[in-house]
């Protein structure tokens, strides 16, 4: 197959020798589990984003469910966040035994709406937490929703998942709340396969998110089983969870974390590369920029008015010339469980329905090479030229 018809797939880690010798090493040492490579995991990655402590836990969705546990949601609490998020953002709430309050996301992007966000706030008193998601990589308007946060007395948990490693000018992405969880999934910048970090500003929030974190224990296995004078003695103070990250896994992620600022320059050239394709283009618009922007998603949309196709097909012929293509995302308030639960139709968030139609998120990974990314820009105008109206 040549370059010029190979298929460019959506994403694809970068992995290298680096990371394979990190992984041999962990093999070879007899300790298999969550150790002292994860706790090395957890400082570097605490240093990197300048949180107080990280955890090292088995996804971004462990990490969210361990900070909302800690900030005390339950049974009676809601949580209030954008319907234009993957479901397990909202989801952790669910698991708690609390509720969800949709909340609309911007005209200008596809992030929560701070504005829609205070006017729900003053209605629910319910609502103890705000969920805001950085989606794609572009920052949501944090210090609006601090703002908000602040004077209505909730929490602040961000999803990170999308973002590392955004730094605005007041910090870190998923350090500016409360509380905030990465993802370490295989489709993001930065990969251990699976896996994620979660922070939090108060360490009692921390030191409850520790413990959770691993059956409720009062000590680490580790501490347990690697020295000749641990006691083997420990407790179980809380009915915790399973979401440890092994240190299999935590070593990919260390030699990964090395790189992030490297993959996000890569990223950011292929995003530049598409803005300037795409420029202009009666049928196309351009995702949102931002100077700070992780570029997670390019989310590349269709004006339906300027074609006969809608976005499916759009999609669908961009697939059938060979590229990796993925919507992002199919809203919740549109999902069976979350639409029956609340009893949600598409019209009830206009914006994040209308989005979603016309929105299409293109292969954008560090390693692609000028040649592929040109395919994806050459097959993009091809189809938004041959479909105009």
């Amino acid at each position: 197959m040549s370059p010029s018809t190979e298929f460019v797939p959506f994403a694809r880690p970068s992995i290298g020798p680096e990371e394979e010798s990190a992984v041999l090493e962990v093999l070879r040492s007899g300790w298999l589990t969550t150790g002292k490579v994860a706790r090395a995991f957890e400082e570097e990655f605490a240093a990197f984003v300048g949180a107080r402590r990280a955890l090292a836990v088995n996804s971004a969705t462990s990490g969210l469910l361990l900070a909302l546990d800690a900030l005390g949601v339950g049974p009676g609490a809601k949580v209030a966040i954008s319907p234009y998020t993957f479901t397990s953002s909202a989801a952790v709430a669910r698991q708690l035994g609390a509720e969800v309050a949709f909340c609309d996301i911007s005209r200008e992007d596809y992030n929560l709406d701070p504005s829609r966000l205070d006017g729900l706030l003053a209605g629910d008193p319910a609502i103890r937490v705000v969920m805001p998601v950085h989606v794609g990589g572009y920052p949501c308007r944090m210090g609006e929703i601090l703002e908000i946060a602040r004077r209505r007395r909730v929490h602040v948990v961000e999803d990170a998942a999308h973002a590392l490693p955004l730094r605005l000018p007041e910090g870190a992405a998923g350090t500016l709340g409360d509380a905030g969880a990465y993802s370490l999934y295989a489709t993001k910048t930065i990969t251990s396969g699976e896996g994620g970090m979660a922070v939090a500003r108060d360490e009692s929030v921390l030191r409850r998110m520790e413990t959770m974190r691993m059956h409720g224990f009062d000590r680490a296995a580790w501490d347990r089983y690697t020295s000749t004078t641990a006691s083997w003695r420990y407790d179980v103070v809380e009915a915790g969870y399973k979401c440890n990250l092994p240190d299999l896994l935590a070593a990919v992620g260390r030699e990964q974390l090395k790189k992030a600022d490297r993959f996000l320059e890569q990223r950011r050239a292929i995003a530049g590369r598409y803005l300037a394709a795409f420029a202009g283009h009666p049928a196309l618009l351009n995702p949102p920029g931002h100077p700070a922007h992780a570029w997670h998603l390019f989310s590349l949309r269709i004006r339906p008015e300027s074609l006969r196709i809608g976005r499916d097909e759009f999609a669908d012929r961009l697939q059938r010339a060979g590229i990796g293509i993925s919507v992002h995302f199919i809203p919740l308030h549109v999902m069976t469980y979350w639409s029956r639960r609340y009893s949600l139709s598409p019209a009830d968030f206009p914006e994040a329905y209308t989005k979603f139609l016309s929105t299409i998120s293109l292969p954008v990974w560090q390693g692609m090479t000028e040649a592929q990314v040109d395919r994806v820009v050459r097959a993009v105008l091809e189809t938004a030229e041959g479909a105009q109206s």
